[in-house]
């Protein structure tokens, strides 16, 4: 199986629900380090797994539009805890609906797989993997 990863940033704010939380109930602020892996089998007709400049616009676009918000206050995360778990689900799904529109090139379709890893600090990180 061949990879590319490419990285972006991302800063919010949420608070979350349940005692296991404890003082993280509160609205606190959290920056991730945030890193999209593609996957496939076989490289496509130009020898790659996909174009890493069009990987790179598209992981942007997708953090961007979570960036510098309170998630508390986005309708897409209404009830839901939003842990680095969910949040690197959230943004491997999108990552997912940008490669079946076309957004990173008709060679990107063959890509099997996305895992998305949010680095919470140098000794602390989540993943979401899933397949295409």
């Amino acid at each position: 199986m061949f990879s590319i990863t490419v990285r972006d940033h991302l800063m919010i704010a949420h608070s979350f629900r349940g005692e296991v939380f404890g003082p993280a109930q509160r609205l606190h602020g959290a920056t991730f380090l945030v890193d999209a892996t593609f996957r496939r089998a076989e490289l496509d007709a130009d020898n790659i797994v996909v174009d890493i400049g069009l990987a790179t616009t598209e992981l942007n676009t997708v953090v961007a539009a979570l960036n510098y918000r309170n998630l508390d206050d986005e309708p897409d995360f209404a009830g839901i805890n939003t842990s680095t778990e969910a949040l690197a689900k959230v943004i491997a799904d999108r990552l997912a609906d940008r490669v079946h529109a076309g957004a990173l090139g008709e060679g990107a379709r063959e890509i099997a797989g996305i895992t998305v890893t949010l680095h919470e600090s140098h000794i602390a990180w989540a993943s979401y993997e899933r397949t295409l």
